[in-house]
């Protein structure tokens, strides 16, 4: 388990931009967090650390459930909260569970026993009106691994 605490938004979008620049395909990125909270803007940091193309903007998909933008690895963004568990099974996620795509999920806890392989949780709490406290948390010890060296090198010098 990572605990990383935000003080603004930049530094959220920051933090999801080091995470995006170390995926190399095939993880699932579950985000939990009360509305608000930040977790579009993590995955819009995300998508930058990606290289995601041009001028793209990346917007919640809450009511368009989907949304799949072109970078280094293609980003499937999802929003589950006006689904329930039995109607996620028809969004058709299998087909981008792959090498080749990055899934981003927010409210993951709708469907916790749908994401498997690669996942990785990234809780985001209120800490206050700007900050929050930021857990990242795999069953996959390898991937946080990779991630806690890189973006504790990399936060310590952006400070």
């Amino acid at each position: 388990m990572l605990k990383y605490i935000s003080n603004s938004p930049e530094e959220t979008r920051f933090l999801g931009k080091s995470i995006g620049e170390r995926l190399q395909g095939g993880e699932i990125i579950l985000l939990h967090g009360d509305l608000g909270a930040g977790k579009t803007l993590l995955a819009k940091g995300i998508a930058e650390g990606l290289g995601i193309e041009g001028s793209t903007t990346v917007v919640s998909p809450s009511f368009t459930l989907v949304n799949i933008y072109k970078a280094r690895l293609d980003i499937v963004h999802v929003d589950l909260y006006r689904l329930n568990s039995d109607e996620i099974y028809d969004l058709g996620l299998e087909d981008y569970m792959d090498l080749e795509h990055i899934m981003v999920v927010e409210w993951a806890e709708k469907a916790p026993l749908f994401f498997s392989n690669q996942t990785l949780d990234i809780t985001i709490e209120y800490t206050g009106d700007a900050s929050r406290a930021i857990v990242l948390e795999s069953q996959k010890p390898s991937l946080i691994h990779r991630l806690q060296e890189s973006l504790k090198m990399t936060l310590r010098d952006k400070k």
